[in-house]
């Protein structure tokens, strides 16, 4: 048996943040970022509607990016104290992780991180409040998601917290707020949705109600990712459904080891963050080739390859083109290629060669691993790894 889960209610087009004054409850508390909602007028846009639902409104901002255990914490201990009955975040995927995270130790105080990190192993929620939330970036689709990504900073690890219980109840994917993202973050998360929709259609766990959305989602991406990045603000609008569409589907389906990668290296290194969706897209073309070899994956990425319109005689040569053209549209986004080259070399060459062995190690025990169509041994893994430092092109 499999099972299928989506918010119950998921509004969206353009001016959907209106829906926010249909709530009804007596207390929501807003969880945000770092100033962008407040500074383009959808904070304040948010607070009225939820004002005129009948609500008492109260804020936690300043999540930070890649948030952290300790944000949490403090947010769930505010949350403790006001007793709201529906937490609402809006923003981009850090804040709306995070406020999941929270939701789970404001109503369960006793619960602890290390519970939770076990995936679904999470409490039953929902017995002191519901959950909307609104994103503002293209990518991480956690506002349809069973996932939330918290940093323990301490250890250098980003955990993937997984349940069915922090989908959340309304999601609301108002284009509006998409198009303030600048360019960067646009291609960042563009690839971030294309690398959800990819590894959940070559999942173990893809079925019949996961693989037409990520298709989709492959083709609109595909389409619609360079002229959004270059401004074009149809394009940006039809990402934000793309993204979630994307995001229906690796709920579901659950991903794969570009994600575990991108989960253990994100942060283990003291030159600096690998931005998520960055780093996805560097990894994706070297994952989708050692996938390949699995023949039953060569397949499917066939299959999208000639959903997109790319042209070859083989599967392999239908994978080679998919390779080539994620490649390409990494290069038209201003991305790198590999670690190495990294917003100009950040990343210690030395200190990714001696943390190697531990890096791969803990990817392998992501809870993505276990969907992939081939599960790496540490020899692999580490291979993997360095090949995405490097841009080297290796055969498994």
């Amino acid at each position: 048996m499999a099972r299928f889960t989506l918010p119950r209610d998921l509004y969206h087009g353009k001016g959907s943040l209106e829906e926010l004054k249909n709530l009804t409850g007596k207390k929501a508390i807003i969880v945000v970022g770092g100033g962008s909602m407040r500074r383009f007028g959808f904070l304040d846009r948010a607070v009225g509607y939820l004002e005129e639902a009948g609500m008492e409104v109260a804020l936690f901002e300043n999540v930070e990016p890649d948030p952290s255990v300790e944000t949490v914490m403090k947010g769930a201990e505010k949350m403790r104290e006001f007793e709201p009955d529906w937490i609402i975040s809006m923003g981009g995927g850090s804040p709306i992780d995070a406020a999941k995270a929270m939701w789970a130790f404001y109503e369960y105080p006793e619960t602890t991180f290390e519970d939770l990190i076990t995936p679904f192993n999470f409490p039953t929620l929902r017995t002191k409040a519901k959950f909307c939330a609104i994103p503002s970036t293209s990518g991480t689709a956690t506002e349809v998601t069973a996932f939330s990504v918290i940093t323990d900073y301490a250890k250098g690890i980003k955990y993937p917290l997984a349940d069915f219980n922090i989908t959340p109840d309304v999601a609301i994917v108002d284009p509006d707020l998409a198009e303030t993202m600048p360019k960067k973050l646009t291609a960042h998360t563009g690839m971030d949705a294309m690398t959800h929709a990819i590894e959940a259609y070559v999942s173990t766990l893809h079925c019949d109600y996961t693989d037409p959305l990520a298709l989709h989602a492959i083709k609109m991406i595909h389409r619609d990712l360079k002229d959004s990045f270059d401004g074009d603000m149809e394009a940006r609008d039809r990402m934000h459904n793309a993204q979630c569409l994307a995001g229906m589907a690796f709920s579901n389906a659950l991903l794969g080891i570009v994600h575990s990668m991108a989960h253990k290296t994100g942060a283990a290194y003291s030159g600096g963050h690998i931005v998520h969706g960055c780093a996805n897209a560097m990894y994706l073309p070297k994952v989708i080739k050692y996938n390949a070899q699995n023949p039953d994956a060569a397949a499917r990425y066939a299959e999208i390859a000639s959903f997109i319109g790319l042209k070859g005689g083989s599967n392999e040569e239908l994978t080679d083109a998919l390779i080539a053209e994620l490649k390409s549209m990494n290069a038209s986004l201003e991305i790198p290629s590999c670690i190495k080259d990294y917003e100009g070399g950040i990343i210690d060459e030395k200190e990714f060669m001696d943390k190697l062995p531990e890096v791969a190690k803990l990817a392998i025990s992501d809870a993505c691993t276990g969907s992939n169509p081939r599960i790496p041994t540490p020899e692999e893994m580490e291979k993997l790894l360095k090949a995405c430092f490097y841009d080297e092109e290796i055969d498994f």
